[in-house]
């Protein structure tokens, strides 16, 4: 995630929709808390995990009550153990209460994918090929997930369909070819890059002929991928996609590729358990 702007202002617009959506017209429960009662909470994780999320935590808690003081013991990025205590809360208990669960759920979701993609990158360390996310993102959590990738050490493919060109089997039909597709592309777009889907060793050595500038090679065997990455001699970047898991992922690396993408990363992750306690309550 280069566009730190951007992101700003999507974790803005993503706590406001989390609050409305959880909140509405107020939290009904919390009001049986006396309005001066103040608390202090711990959030730890029961699980082993990579953090992600702390941002939109901190924006949850500020745009319900900016009273509330968030201290990390851990940072975006950082391991944490099970059991571990990364986040104190304080300020008025109904805040804490009310701001409970949007935190949660963004620091669960965040961080599983930070934690999955931190296991990938971990097996194919030493290898050379850097891994990558896909656009097959949880709805509404692109730029959210796509910013966890890179907390868990992965790497961004295109953000979206503006950024660059990924020319798939049903544009090549709808173009009229491989060659005729980058032709265009060159033209519309000189600065982007054009990646090319193949599915063939015919189609590879058309996209190199066409001077792709990325190769994503679709479900190619892995005695496949050796023969492309020697066909390709280093003119293209090639991409291996298509299976991609923690069982085929070190020998997919292995065979010389310059990187892998897989849509696991964001869309097949489960929500680390994470959980607040409220440690202490007094009145102001």
């Amino acid at each position: 995630m280069n566009d730190q702007n951007a992101l700003a202002e999507e974790i803005r617009l993503c706590a406001a929709r989390l609050l409305a959506e959880d909140v509405g017209s107020g939290d009904i429960t919390a009001q049986l808390i006396p309005e001066n009662q103040w608390a202090t909470a711990k959030i730890i994780t029961r699980e082993a995990s990579v953090l992600c999320g702390a941002a939109w935590a901190e924006e949850i808690f500020r745009q319900l009550n900016e009273r509330v003081t968030l201290r990390w013991q851990a940072a975006d990025g950082d391991r944490l153990d099970a059991g571990q205590c990364f986040l104190e809360i304080e300020g008025p208990a109904r805040s804490l209460l009310t701001g409970e669960r949007a935190a949660l759920n963004m620091l669960q979701t965040l961080s599983a994918t930070a934690t999955t993609t931190r296991a990938y990158v971990d097996l194919i360390a030493g290898t050379g090929a850097r891994l990558l996310d896909t656009r097959k993102t949880l709805p509404g959590m692109r730029l959210a997930q796509k910013y966890a990738v890179t907390c868990g050490g992965g790497h961004n493919h295109r953000i979206g369909l503006w950024d660059a060109f990924l020319i798939k089997e049903n544009h090549i039909a709808a173009c009229g070819g491989i060659q005729a597709a980058i032709t265009q592309a060159r033209a519309l777009a000189p600065a982007l890059p054009v990646e090319v889907e193949v599915e063939t060793f015919e189609e590879l050595d058309q996209a190199l002929a066409a001077g792709a500038d990325i190769i994503m090679l679709d479900n190619f065997a892995l005695e496949d991928l050796h023969v492309a990455v020697e066909l390709n001699g280093g003119r293209a970047t090639l991409e291996a996609s298509g299976n991609v898991d923690a069982t085929t992922l070190k020998a997919i690396a292995d065979t010389g590729v310059d990187c892998i993408s897989s849509g696991a990363l964001t869309k097949d992750i489960k929500s680390i358990d994470l959980s607040m306690r409220i440690t202490q309550t007094f009145n102001v």
